[in-house]
């Protein structure tokens, strides 16, 4: 199974990363990449992320600047 990221402006339209992402063969794999490059995203302009599975499942979407005001 295939894990993927979409990268989102704060209105919701899809955006090329500052940072490539990698191919990620678990949801953990994705998880912790996104946990070491998002402040990188957030100031390349990428808002929030969604991840999905390889049927095209959302799991869910993030906000990368609440993170920051965390």
């Amino acid at each position: 199974m295939a894990w993927t990221w979409r990268f989102e402006t704060a209105e919701g339209t899809e955006t090329s990363p500052a940072v490539e992402p990698e191919e990620f063969t678990t949801q953990g794999d994705a998880e912790s990449w996104i946990g070491e490059v998002w402040k990188e995203l957030l100031e390349g302009g990428v808002e929030q992320v969604k991840l999905s599975d390889d049927g095209g499942t959302e799991l869910y979407t993030m906000s990368l600047r609440a993170a920051l005001d965390a």
